[in-house]
């Protein structure tokens, strides 16, 4: 039977498809905490008070990329390059999603309508990170190899949608909400193209080294179009909905130190 568990239960199995499973994600979460870190120190002057929870988030990130490297590590295993078709964060920032990293890369502040497009592209990836890391913790959470670090970036997860539902409450209630509406509609619209995008790449590579037959592999794909069918329908709407988290200031203290390193 094809399910979420037993579908990733193949590729841990398989010491290649982990190893790229786990090089995509040590990947993206390196990538987001670089970006965290340059916006954090870029805040300007009139939101200042944002930039330690911005850093926060960003030390999670970090954190988060080097749990799967020790994920890797534990088994033995090398990171593995991340294929270009399989780059969410840089096949996003193409898409004009977020902050471009040339931007990020200058020492000129950041302007108010930057930290809201920031915050925008925040509110849907952690979304769907979020989601998929409970989906994770739902099949996984008591495995012995990947159990730990999945409840912990799970939790981490969560306290960062909590923070962006927050912030961005806060900014619409100072005047900004047409442009938090506007932005958060746009990213999500162009989030749910890139993730089929890159679920598509992601399981035609992991078909190919797991030997899939055609028709697995055509059924998985099957699959990827019908969720982004429905997600385009109307699915897209419960990126762009905000309402007040009931864990405030989630980001509002230290980093916790990794448990793998």
């Amino acid at each position: 039977m094809l399910s979420p568990r037993s579908l990733f239960q193949e590729i841990l199995d398989h010491d290649e498809s982990y190893r790229l499973f786990c090089s995509i994600a040590a990947g993206g979460e390196a990538q987001g905490g670089w970006e965290n870190g340059r916006i954090a120190a870029l805040v300007p002057e009139s939101l200042r008070g944002l930039a330690p929870r911005i850093a926060r988030h960003g030390a999670d990130e970090d954190k988060h990329g080097r749990i799967f490297r020790a994920l890797l590590r534990r088994r033995g295993l090398e990171p593995c390059e991340v294929p270009p078709d399989t780059d969410y964060t840089m096949l996003l920032e193409r898409q004009g999603i977020g902050l471009a990293h040339e931007r990020l890369r200058s020492d000129r502040p950041l302007t108010e309508q930057d930290i809201i497009v920031y915050l925008a592209h925040s509110r849907v990836t952690e979304q769907r990170a979020a989601e998929q890391m409970a989906l994770l913790v739902r099949h996984f959470g008591d495995h012995p190899e990947l159990g730990r670090a999945v409840r912990q970036i799970a939790r981490d997860e969560d306290g960062h949608l909590a923070y962006c539902h927050e912030e961005l409450l806060r900014l619409a209630a100072a005047g900004h909400g047409d442009t938090i509406r506007r932005t958060l509609r746009t990213c999500a619209l162009a989030e749910i193209r890139v993730h089929r995008d890159v679920s598509l790449a992601v399981m035609a590579r992991m078909g190919r080294i797991l030997g899939w037959s055609r028709s697995r592999a055509a059924l998985l794909a099957a699959g990827i179009h019908a969720v982004y069918a429905w997600e385009r329908l109307a699915g897209w709407r419960r990126m762009v909905t905000l309402r007040m988290p009931e864990r405030l200031d989630a980001l509002g203290g230290p980093a916790t130190a990794p448990e793998y390193a």
